[in-house]
This record gives structure tokens, C-alpha cells and sequence, in this order.
């Protein structure tokens, strides 16, 4: 295995501290929501660290497998929305990921097919096979 890139981040304080990345870009300060006994205050959280970053990395699973399949996509309107949930039960916590792709101007099989195959190369759906529950939804024009 090759390493293409490395990213470097810090956490301080845990869930009401602070983020920041060791090149600068990321540079967050953290607070609890409301619903998991926090203040809610204006900082960012792990869970929407996590699903923009799935989500992100989701879509340029689309777009590589629609490359390889060579099936004309509109990049720009390409979307994925992640719904991270975070969940409690007998044994602890867990996290739970819904993510709706909108790929303008497929039809529902190819559609389907991309989102199937990009599940299939993404690293972050690799890091979360079975450890997880994540629903994939295609979203169609109307």
C-alpha cells in the first residue's frame, strides 16, 4: 500500500474544545447540541466533521466510478448529503449514516449502479463495512 497524503489534526478539550488542522485550513472551535446535553453553542461537532467529510469523499466515489464506466455526469450538480445520526443504546453509543446522492440526468439502474460501486471503492464507507448501519438513497429529478 502506497500512502498518497496524510492529514494531521488536533483535538483539544474534547466535544467543547477545539479542532485544528496541523496546515492551518481547519481551525474549529466545538460545542455539544442542545439534544445530547450541550449548550448549543455556535461550534461545529464530530458528527457534522463526519458526515461533510463522507459525503465529500462519497462523491468523488461517483464521479470516479462514473469516470470508469464512462457515464456522462454533471460534476457540478452533483450532491451528497450525509445524515449522521448519533445513537445510544444498552451498549453505548453509536453512529448510524444516511446518504442521499443527487445524480442529475442518470436513469434509476445506472443511477443505483453508481451509488452501489462508489459504496464499494469509497474509504470511508471501507472504514465504516460493518461497523455501521449506512443507507444509500438516490435522489431523482422530480
Amino acid at each position: 500500500m502506497k500512502t498518497l497524503y496524510e492529514a494531521t489534526t488536533l483535538a483539544t478539550g474534547g466535544r467543547k474544545g477545539k479542532v485544528k488542522s496541523e496546515d492551518g485550513p481547519l481551525d474549529f472551535n466545538l460545542s455539544v447540541p442542545k439534544s445530547m446535553g450541550g449548550d448549543g453553542g455556535d461550534g461545529a461537532n464530530p458528527e457534522q466533521f463526519f458526515g461533510a467529510a463522507y459525503a465529500a469523499c462519497f462523491g468523488g466515489a461517483i464521479q470516479a466510478v462514473a469516470e470508469n464506466e464512462k457515464v456522462k455526469i454533471d460534476n457540478d450538480k452533483l450532491s451528497v448529503t450525509a445524515i449522521i445520526g448519533f445513537c445510544k443504546d444498552d451498549d453505548g453509543f453509536f453512529l448510524e449514516a444516511t446518504l442521499d446522492c443527487y445524480i442529475p440526468g442518470v436513469d434509476v439502474k445506472t443511477g443505483e449502479d453508481l451509488v452501489e460501486k462508489a459504496h464499494e471503492i469509497c474509504p470511508f464507507s471501507k472504514a465504516t463495512r460493518d461497523n455501521i448501519t449506512v443507507r444509500l438513497n438516490l435522489l431523482l429529478d422530480e
